[in-house]
């Protein structure tokens, strides 16, 4: 006998069994004729039926708890030991109410239970037949007596005194669809009368069906902001990379200014030693000779002393006339002696000190203009082909850039191969079959290209590329990008180095210019638009697209085109 008590008060011998753990989360009461479906999760049979039952139109049946979808429609069995925990749990009930600890106190947004005394506890269902909330101690005979079961029962969310008719004191169960309001049976036969009503069961099924709507917009609404929220952070990535790669081409900029201005330093420093060494050396060579001839001057004056002490009248004579004929020395010219003073160049370089300081006073308002025009752009990048077509741009080929054997016809938009050449022009390409356009570009901008050929170099240039080296084709400079397309793939350059690049095979190529974000994207050409390539830089100067061509004489029909878009 003990044992089976034990058995039935689990408390009692050490096991808690937390109520709240087999509530039903759709009806929040204890588990009814209890089943468990394929997730793992419990529901009442009711309960979970009359879920599935609005789920039938759609015919995939889902869990209210994980959102695990299931279709088809899963067979119910009741889970008998779950059903037997819940028993035990309910029978004991009544004798813990007395226990303050057991039932939750009400909370300001409680509904307090109706039949408690003193202390008022926290309701967790209401009865609509018998209009009054209970806790679940004095919830418990709804379940054990036969006619209480029979009551309608449902979750203490708000009072009951808010579902009554304010004015008869009766359930507001019927609708009123001509004032769109809830009222009571009374108010049918008074206000409403001659109104149309329905049941608010009925209503509900309405009702569902418009909060189906409500969810369906806000969950597109979640879509739309998920999307502007991946877009946002799209953005914020284009512009940290686009920031870094300013940072890096700034500083090879300023660091090559600073090598090239460390090479001239010490180009003058040793220019001024050079020179010094030099005008040393020729002040030692005038020293030299100066000292030699002081010496022979005072040999010359010893003998001219020692002479006129002579008592030899003759030989004074005689050797007088020998040391006149070389008595006079040619005197020393200042023109052979360095004149000029290095203060001289210490004034060059100060006045180029000057104007490098005019230079930077100019330039700088512009370049701290520049960046600070710089904004967080929340433009969202396209997408679609029809995105892109808002950035197009009429483009035109240079006559005068284009290869001698590439003739240019429908209004130059197109190139093909001719065996007789153009003209000669200085901006002319001679090494390799390729033209550029006429336009440069510096903002959003986007074109097509057509071919047929062995290859096509679809590209965009700075103007002042080389035109007549083996660095002239596009790609092998660090002043032109080019992707290759040819039947079998495609590959990218830039500064002569060269990536393999995958995508599906196309003779038309989109190509999408982002110049302040330093973005260059190549584009396989549909609806949805296949991104083929995509360079992150800083471009320094306006860019002009460009066509290059690979073909032999005999291939039919080769051309390249700028697309009429």
């Amino acid at each position: 006998m003990a044992g089976k008590q034990q058995h039935q008060l689990p408390v009692q011998n050490g096991v808690e069994l937390d109520e709240e753990g087999f509530h039903c989360s759709v009806c929040l009461d204890l588990l009814k004729e209890p089943v468990t479906i394929h997730c793992g999760h419990s529901y009442c049979r009711s309960c979970i039926e009359g879920c599935w039952d609005q789920e039938e139109e759609k015919g995939e049946y889902s869990c209210p708890q994980c959102r695990g979808t299931f279709n088809p429609r899963p067979v119910l069995r009741r889970n008998h030991m779950l059903a037997e925990v819940v028993e035990k749990l309910k029978r004991p009930s009544t004798q813990q109410a007395s226990a303050p600890a057991v039932l939750a106190s009400v909370g300001p947004a409680d509904v307090p239970c109706d039949f408690c005394g003193g202390t008022r506890r926290k309701a967790t269902m209401s009865c609509l037949t018998c209009l009054v909330s209970y806790c679940p101690a004095h919830l418990e005979p709804h379940y054990s007596v036969p006619v209480l079961k029979k009551h309608q029962l449902i979750p203490a969310i708000i009072p009951l005194q808010e579902k009554m008719c304010t004015k008869h004191n009766k359930l507001m169960e019927v609708y009123c669809q001509t004032d769109e309001q809830l009222v009571c049976s009374l108010c049918t036969v008074d206000e409403h009368e001659g109104h149309k009503t329905i049941s608010v069961s009925t209503q509900r099924a309405e009702t569902e069906k418009q909060l189906i709507l409500c969810q369906k917009k806000v969950q597109e609404r979640v879509q739309q902001r998920e999307g502007e929220l991946k877009d946002l952070s799209q953005a914020e990535e284009n512009l940290k990379s686009c920031a870094q790669t300013a940072l890096k081409d700034c500083d090879k900029i300023f660091a090559g200014l600073m090598s090239s201005m460390q090479r001239r330093h010490r180009k003058v420093m040793k220019l001024i030693r050079d020179q010094e060494k030099t005008a040393v050396a020729r002040a030692e060579e005038l020293q030299l000779q100066l000292e030699e001839e002081i010496t022979k001057l005072r040999r010359r004056d010893a003998k001219l002393e020692e002479l006129l002490h002579t008592d030899d009248h003759i030989y004074l004579i005689q050797i007088f006339q020998s040391l006149s004929t070389s008595c006079d020395s040619p005197d020393f010219s200042p023109g052979t002696a360095p004149l000029r003073s290095f203060r001289d160049v210490t004034d060059c370089v100060s006045e180029l000190r000057d104007k490098l300081k005019t230079v930077l006073r100019d330039a700088w308002p512009r370049i701290s203009a520049t960046v600070s025009y710089v904004d967080f752009s929340l433009l969202p990048a396209p997408k679609t082909r029809q995105d892109f077509l808002h950035y197009c741009c009429p483009l035109s080929l240079d006559e005068t850039s284009n290869y001698a054997y590439l003739h240019l016809i429908d209004d130059n938009r197109r190139v093909r191969p001719s065996p007789s050449p153009y003209a000669a022009q200085p901006d002319r390409f001679t090494k390799f079959p390729q033209v550029l356009c006429r336009e440069g570009l510096s903002e959003r901008c986007y074109w097509e290209v057509e071919w047929y050929a062995r290859s096509l170099s679809a590209a965009v240039a700075y103007k002042d590329i080389n035109r007549t080296s083996d660095e002239s084709q596009f790609g092998n400079d660090d002043k032109s990008w080019c992707l290759e397309c040819t039947a079998n793939g495609y590959s990218f350059r830039h500064n002569n180095v060269e990536t393999t690049v995958s995508g599906p095979c196309s003779y038309t190529v989109g190509v999408y210019l982002d110049y302040k974000a330093g973005t260059l994207c190549f584009y396989h050409v549909s609806d949805l638009m296949v991104l083929l390539h995509k360079v992150q830089t800083t471009f320094t100067q306006p860019l002009y697209p460009g066509l290059g061509l690979k073909y032999e004489w005999y291939d039919a029909g080769v051309f390249a085109q700028i697309v009429k878009l």
